[in-house]
């Protein structure tokens, strides 16, 4: 048990520092343990009291001592044993120990002091000889206590100011370093980073310093050299490729390269004046160079370049803590010269992309120029040959062998138009020239026009297309002339690349937010390696010399790009070679629904009439006169034309009703003379536009000049007809109020 001292005040002398000792009493009568804590308990102190020695030796494990008071006879293991013990233990090996015994002789009183006893003391004990006996003990071991406390704070003391020194040298080693890091890297040219290097140590930390460039991308053999100046100033940097070190510098510096160490200069050459180091300035004085000293700039297996720092002859800089300093700089500037050197191959790359990406753009513009002017300039030449079937077609004998001639020659020549339609397309999208004219559609009108227009094509095939789709009209805001470009495009590549008499289906889902359209088919399917470029322009599949499939690889690349416009995607998927494939097209739907009104007709009531007086313009003489020609055999009356100025000419003598006009016409376009017509009295005239420009801005432009309509070359006999007929309905019928 322990005890703790009385309530009040512990006498002063005996605490030095007010610390309290711990005092062990050890006896098994519990009336002695009770007279002990009497007579101790006036000094103050901890009071352990124990019953047996084995709790004795259990207190001694868990605190220290000042004096332990044994009871020499006691059961079990007596105080003889358990000094004995007591004196094993570390903590307590040299705690003074009274025995306290009723009997004593010279035998048991040498044991007790072989033991480490420091005295014996008689029971029953005299309180004042016991109090001052143990009050000795607790006084000397409270100083001993106190010189160990004061002591530790001298050594702490001496340790603080130790690692003051040290954490105040480290604060401006590492605020240099920092410095250092953040001169080297302000720059990412390589003449900054040395003349950065260089002016970081002269003049306070070297007399002179010199870097050399090893590293051939970076310019090998350039050298920045600073030095410090006669007055012992400021330092004064030189650079170039042209500065000349002694040899013996020169020796060091590429050994350092080399051998990635440091290399002194030769002892041989030693002592060196600095302008040995190639410096340009003599304003340098004379004072010798100590100790000259190489360090390689390091990154990882390159050698970028190698550092020289040279000390004064009184010089006490080169220690071995200043050398290490000089290795962290040289370090960095590793790094640094390493960052500079990729940011050089960096420039020159760039510069070469730049080149090589400019080159290819230009490229680029002359394949889109060069397709869309081949696409323009072959529609005159297609015009007149399919204006030409159509005259045949109107004046030959009802033969078969004729008929199956001309519409041979007319499929073929709607295939032509279609390719080159599609590439002014493609061409058009890269240009960004096509804008999409997006009006509430149904899809479903989509969908016929789009299987309308492959009809022929399936039909010549004896392929079977399925369409499934709801039967609700499918409102989304679209442009219908480009979706239908889209579905007619996917199940032209259905039917040309699935064998004879074999299914194509076409399936729409709809729900509120999307479409689903797709297109499968039970052909070639798509080879692995071509899946991800299938949409690429002019991607195709392996072909056999034959090339039965035709086409010229735009359809696809057309058909995502147009769905891509619409704010859709168009995936494929295809297990391999003859297992077929399947397009689907996704499109946001954004639309409301609302009731379908019936299509208007543009062409008007398809009824005979008397003929017109028409002036036909183009400078194609093919063109002109295959289309002079077919309206003569309808009865009209027809003069030709080769220019703008011409055409203005004979309409002024001729006074056509309709005048059929090509926009790309020399010394005077089309749209000048549409508007001189208009201006000149022709308000009642029917000018229609034959071109080969076919974008929504064209069409404008032509509205805008006074034209009515506007065609794209080459255009269906049918569907010229029939605008004429229409104006002549228009014409004719009776005004409003009349």
């Amino acid at each position: 048990m322990q005890l703790a001292p009385k309530n009040g005040p512990a006498p002063q002398g005996d605490t030095p520092g007010g610390e309290r000792a711990n005092i062990l009493i050890v006896d098994d009568l519990p009336e002695k343990l009770l007279v002990f804590r009497t007579v101790l308990e006036e000094l103050g102190q901890n009071l352990v009291m124990v019953r047996s020695g084995a709790d004795a030796l259990r207190e001694i494990l868990q605190r220290e001592f000042a004096v332990i008071m044994l009871d020499v006879n006691m059961p079990g293991m007596d105080g003889f044993e358990t000094a004995t013990l007591i004196r094993n233990h570390r903590r307590s090996a040299h705690t003074p120990i009274i025995f306290i015994t009723s009997y004593a002789d010279e035998i048991q009183t040498a044991r007790g002091y072989s033991l480490g006893a420091v005295d014996y003391i008689l029971s029953p004990v005299v309180p004042e000889i016991l109090r001052s006996k143990v009050g000795v003990f607790v006084s000397l071991y409270l100083m001993q206590r106190q010189v160990e406390r004061q002591a530790d704070a001298r050594a702490a003391m001496m340790a603080s100011d130790a690692a003051r020194r040290l954490a105040e040298e480290n604060d401006r080693r590492s605020a240099f370093l920092a410095g250092a890091s953040q001169a080297l890297n302000r720059s990412l040219d390589i003449q900054v980073a040395m003349q950065e290097l260089v002016a970081l140590l002269v003049p306070e930390r070297a007399a002179t310093a010199l870097v050399w460039i090893a590293d051939p991308e970076l310019g090998r053999g350039s050298f920045a050299i600073a030095a410090r100046t006669a007055g012992g100033g400021s330092a004064t940097v030189a650079f170039g490729a042209d500065l000349a070190p002694a040899d013996a510098v020169m020796a060091a510096l590429q050994e350092a390269a080399t051998s990635r160490r440091v290399a002194w200069v030769a002892d041989a050459a030693m002592p060196l004046r600095p302008g040995a180091l190639g410096h340009p300035d003599g304003d340098l004085g004379e004072a010798a160079l100590a100790s000259v000293a190489a360090v390689p700039l390091l990154f990882g297996e390159r050698v970028p370049g190698v550092l020289l720092v040279a000390s004064a002859e009184d010089g006490a800089w080169m220690r071995e803590a200043d050398l290490t300093l000089v290795h962290e700089v040289a370090t960095r500037a590793g790094a640094a010269f390493e960052n500079a050197r990729l940011y050089r191959n960096l420039q020159h790359e760039i510069v070469e992309r730049q080149a090589a990406q400019q080159e290819l753009q230009q490229a680029s513009q002359r394949k889109d120029e060069f397709l869309a002017m081949l696409s323009h300039e072959l529609r005159n030449p297609l015009a007149s040959v399919h204006t030409a079937i159509e005259i045949i077609r109107r004046v030959a004998d009802k033969h078969p062998k004729v008929t199956w001639a001309l519409d041979l020659a007319g499929r073929q020549l709607r295939q032509i138009t279609r390719l080159m339609e599609e590439l002014l397309d493609v061409t058009r999208i890269s240009q960004g020239k096509i804008t999409l004219k997006c009006d509430p559609v149904d899809l479903r009108v989509v969908v016929a026009h789009s299987v309308e227009t492959v009809h022929q094509l399936l039909e010549s095939r004896r392929q079977v297309l399925g369409v499934a789709m709801p039967e609700a009209p499918i409102w989304m805001d679209a442009d219908g002339a480009r979706l239908t470009q889209v579905i007619a495009n996917l199940l032209h590549n259905a039917a040309k690349y699935s064998p004879e008499s074999t299914p194509i289906d076409l399936r729409v889902v709809v729900d509120d937010e999307r479409v689903e359209i797709t297109v499968r088919d039970e052909g070639m399917g798509i080879d692995e390696e071509l899946l991800p470029r299938i949409f690429d322009l002019f991607a195709q599949g392996k072909r056999g010399l034959d090339r039965s499939q035709g086409g010229l690889g735009v359809g696809l690349t057309l058909a995502r790009r147009l769905a891509e416009m619409h704010g859709g995607r168009i995936e494929v998927h295809s297990r391999g070679r003859n297992l077929g494939s399947e397009f689907r097209v996704t499109l946001p739907r954004r639309a409301t629904l609302r009731a379908s009104a019936p299509p208007g007709s543009l062409a008007g009531p398809a009824r005979d009439g008397p003929p017109e007086r028409i002036l036909v313009v183009d400078d194609n003489v093919d063109a002109a006169q295959t289309l002079a020609t077919m309206l003569e055999m309808e009865g009209h009356a027809i003069r030709t034309a080769g220019d703008g100025e011409e055409a203005l000419e004979v309409a002024a003598q001729f006074q056509p009703a309709v005048v059929l006009l090509d926009i790309g016409l020399p010394r005077l376009d089309g749209y000048e003379v549409a508007r001189r017509l208009r201006a000149g009295g022709g308000t009642g005239l029917l000018l229609v536009a034959l071109t080969g420009y076919g974008q929504y801005e064209d069409r404008r432009a032509a509205l805008d000049a006074g034209f009515d309509c506007h065609f794209v070359k080459p255009v269906e006999a049918d569907s010229l007809l029939a605008c004429i007929r229409a104006w002549r309905a228009r014409a004719a019928a009776p005004t409003l109020g009349a």
